[in-house]
């Protein structure tokens, strides 16, 4: 822990020299970015740091909106087909154009089994180039949010990615590296310089951008100043904040939230919040018929839903929302990031009350009175107070004679041991940009299949009803019988309990007084947007 804390140190130390007569953004994280392969890993940092150097068709904007990229305009041509044009004179930073070949390449790439975003990017159908600025995509059958599964595929060079043996995306749950792991050539604001896994990753500006120049009502849609960018991650939260406050960095994206009182009225620094789209909840193994890591044998404890129900009623979500998170959580009983999801009905977001004489009673109804040992594996840098989250649950457990084992470990641990099926029990957190039922249905939800279905379902949950409902409503064009599958799905695995919903965490930035930066709800930085005084 000391030889990280000092190279993280001295990595910011260098950040701040590269820093003397240059706009530099030196901000922070307790996580580093998993890869710069843009279609291994769909992860919030990696994608976000990624997101600088790589462009999709489409953007967000600070509403979350979506709004040309790549693409200058669109339109559904028919029930299964839709056509781009490509924004005229875009290249790439090694200076070859992009073409529409770059764009079917991408989505081919994208679509391969190792792409964690494979499940969107097969919901795209086919890419065909028209012509050199028009990409026609060919479905397969109806896709009712075909945009925000566009907006889950980076372009990438045909060229450069033959050139450098990178075709397909790498297998990050297997440790490969490639080409593609410590290099880049997007198209996007910012070109990589340096990456330097866990210690730091440096970007500069591209000056031949065509976001640069894009203004809308007379004002410029990117007007940031930053000419380079030093990322560094830190673990430790007193160090991120002591390097923030002496002003060897610019921004945190990740205060501690018992740090944020005290920030708020330190001088020179001020606070950025606003929630975001993200929901935290607990996963448990309900495939296989005896746990990896638990003390009960010839039988899964999980399978039964008094157990998983005896769970849920153990734990104090208001608890941990105002001792652990200081208020900056909110207690749900969903298990998708945004109520936009579930159209805002109240009772799927109702959560399952704190008893604990009603968890004691339904333990003991399912044979395990005296209770049974498992592991539960969590991430330490990826969610907020994700490893006190861990053990506070496990407090909590014990008072139902249910001991856990927290097994805590690094994202890039921690991320390929969940994809393995690895775990009986298991946190985790799902949001982004999109406020859409579909993006958890089909990637957390369901049953995992070839193309990436399931991909998140890392507790292999089952459930034949939900199945039935969440494959109609995934092709349901119709808005108001659409709503009805999704709400009866949602239904269904809240009823059964498949998965525990904790809260919808909150995310405050710490910055330097001179930084302005836009606070995304999907708690993504937009570096075109940020300007140092």
């Amino acid at each position: 822990m000391r030889m990280a804390t000092r190279a993280a140190l001295a990595a910011v130390m260098m950040g701040a020299a590269l820093a003397a007569g240059a706009q530099t953004l030196r901000w922070a994280s307790q996580g580093d970015s998993l890869t710069m392969d843009p279609h291994s890993q769909n992860e919030g940092l990696t994608n976000a740091l990624n997101g600088q150097v790589y462009e999709r068709l489409v953007k967000r904007d600070r509403q979350l909106g979506l709004v040309p990229g790549l693409a200058t305009r669109w339109q559904q041509t028919g029930p299964l087909t839709w056509r781009f044009t490509l924004r005229p004179g875009v290249r790439f930073h090694d200076g070859t154009p992009m073409t529409a070949d770059d764009v079917v390449f991408s989505v081919q790439r994208a679509q391969s089994p190792q792409a964690n975003i494979a499940v969107y990017a097969n919901a795209l159908g086919t890419a065909v180039a028209i012509d050199p600025q028009t990409v026609e995509f060919r479905l397969p059958k109806v896709n009712p949010v075909f945009l925000q599964h566009l907006d889950s595929v980076f372009v990438m060079s045909r060229a450069w990615s033959e050139k450098h043996r990178v075709t397909r995306p790498l297998d990050f749950k297997n440790r490969e590296e490639s080409h593609a792991s410590f290099n880049a050539n997007g198209t996007g604001p910012y070109m990589l310089v340096q990456r330097q896994p866990g210690i730091r990753t440096v970007l500069k500006r591209n000056p031949a951008w065509w976001g640069w120049a894009v203004n809308v009502d007379g004002k410029a849609a990117y007007p940031g100043n930053v000419q380079e960018v030093v990322f560094t991650p830190i673990a430790n939260d007193a160090t991120r904040l002591a390097a923030l406050i002496s002003g060897e960095l610019d921004l945190v994206i990740d205060p501690a939230p018992r740090d944020v009182p005290r920030l708020r009225s330190t001088p020179g620094v001020k606070v950025i919040e606003g929630p975001e789209n993200r929901v935290i909840f607990i996963g448990m193994d309900q495939f296989r018929d005896e746990l990896l890591y638990g003390s009960v044998k010839d039988r899964n404890p999980f399978k039964d839903r008094r157990v998983r129900q005896a769970m849920a009623h153990a734990i104090d979500a208001d608890a941990i929302r105002s001792r652990l998170m200081s208020g900056m959580a909110v207690p749900t009983g969903a298990l998708w990031p945004s109520p936009q999801a579930a159209y805002g009905d109240a009772a799927l977001e109702a959560r399952v009350p704190f008893d604990l004489p009603r968890a004691r009673a339904l333990m003991a109804e399912a044979g395990y009175a005296d209770g049974f040992e498992v592991t539960i594996d969590c991430p330490n840098n990826r969610y907020v107070n994700d490893e006190e989250i861990c053990q506070a649950l496990a407090a909590m457990w014990s008072q139902i004679k249910l001991r856990v084992r927290v097994n805590a470990m690094p994202r890039t641990l921690w991320f390929p041991k969940l994809e393995k099926f690895d775990s009986s029990l298991y946190l985790l957190g799902w949001g982004g940009a999109v406020t859409d039922a579909e993006t958890t249905i089909t990637p957390v939800m369901r049953f995992p299949a070839p193309g990436g279905t399931g991909l998140y379902n890392w507790g292999r949950v089952k459930n034949e009803k939900f199945e039935q409902l969440a494959q109609a409503q995934g092709v349901e064009s119709d808005p108001k019988k659409r709503e009805e599958l999704v709400k009866a799905a949602f239904r269904e695995y809240k009823e059964q309990l498949h998965l525990i919903p904790l809260h919808r965490q909150m995310i405050p930035w710490a910055v330097r007084a001179n930084v302005e930066a836009v606070h995304r709800a999907d708690n993504w930085l937009e570096i075109s947007w940020v300007t140092l005084k």
